[in-house]
């Protein structure tokens, strides 16, 4: 559930919520810039930034901030995590808590409906009492939101982004293995595909962010998989996974191309791909087996987190967050509450 819909449940249910948003970092801190947790007037969250002493303090203030019915809608905090907080993470972090009542239920409900897991980029205009009503971004206004980071303008305006796009996990199978894939990949940030040609072989219920892919020929899909796509192969026919392997290294772009397996099926794929004409620095980017080295456990969620955690240490994976955990507000941004921000 995306962050505006839960604030939209919140406070339909319980009159108000309070949005916590890391604003800035320096050094080293628990979660990055553009984080938010949205909290209940009894302290129940959905979210988190970070944990620890951080978020503790951070749902006592949310609380406090609920409870006080008038006054300043916002407040703005700023904690060196060592000496504030006695963390030995040595950062720095901003927040920005907001507080949400029933009269903003109608742009809650706006932007809830426009949440589909895709990145949005929002223009958040002051209200009264400090917090910000938000509403889409025109098409110059988002290009003011380079990074993850929130951006205060000038005139008061706050720019965000809220979402992504997920690396996609083209995933091949819908065995014990694959099942057990799909539970392991639910919590993380990732957009996954799962295809299986058997039509009675996936589960009734499934993670939202799931799709459900049923071809007969599902080596067709990978000519509209993105080249960031991870591909994991784990049919029920090893020919079938010989197939989609084929095709997605004959493909040449992929981040990841892995087939489950031993030694022995490797080899024997490996000496077809060269029979198929399939040139050896192609062959080379196969991973067989799958998963990382030295986990010997072969039941269905040992396999799951062993692989989950190679495709999570993928170079193009670390890529895709690099830079995001030190953001900072540019100097020339203004203060909020008498507080800087830059």
């Amino acid at each position: 559930m995306g962050i505006f819909a839960t604030l939209e449940r919140m406070v339909e249910r319980d009159g108000g919520a309070v949005l916590v948003t890391v604003m800035a970092v320096s050094g080293s801190s628990p979660r990055e810039a553009g984080t938010r947790m949205a909290v209940r007037p009894d302290g129940a969250f959905s979210g988190t930034i970070g944990g620890g002493a951080l978020e503790w303090q951070a749902l006592a203030e949310a609380q406090a901030l609920l409870a006080s019915a008038a006054g300043s809608r916002m407040r703005m905090t700023d904690r060196a995590l060592g000496p504030d907080l006695g963390q030995c993470c040595g950062g720095r972090v901003r927040l920005m808590l907001e507080r949400f009542d029933r009269t903003d239920l109608p742009w809650l409900a706006a932007l809830s409906a426009r949440e589909d897991g895709a990145e949005m980029i929002t223009i958040g205009l002051p209200q009264p009492g400090g917090s910000f009503s938000r509403r889409p971004a025109g098409e110059t206004e988002a290009a003011l939101a380079p990074s993850a980071a929130p951006v205060l303008l000038a005139d008061g305006r706050l720019v965000e982004r809220f979402g992504s796009r997920n690396p996609p996990v083209y995933l091949f199978g819908a065995g014990h293995v694959g099942r057990a894939l799909v539970m392991a990949l639910a919590p993380l940030p990732f957009e996954l595909f799962w295809f299986d040609p058997r039509t009675d072989a996936f589960p009734a219920h499934v993670p939202r962010q799931v799709r459900i892919m049923r071809d007969p020929q599902p080596e067709r899909s990978l000519g509209q998989a993105p080249d960031d796509a991870r591909i994991l192969i784990m049919t029920h026919s090893h020919a079938l996974d010989l197939a989609i392997a084929l095709a997605a290294l004959a493909a040449g772009r992929f981040a990841y191309v892995g087939v489950i397996g031993s030694q022995t099926k490797r080899a024997r794929f490996l000496s077809q791909m060269r029979q198929a004409g399939l040139d050896e620095e192609r062959i080379a980017r196969l991973t067989c087996p799958i998963g990382i080295p030295g986990i010997e456990g072969k039941e269905p969620a040992v396999i799951a987190a062993s692989v989950v955690a190679q495709i999570l240490l993928l170079p193009a994976y670390a890529a895709a967050g690099a830079g995001r955990e030190e953001s900072r507000l540019p100097a020339e941004r203004r203060s909020v509450g008498g507080k800087a921000v830059s």
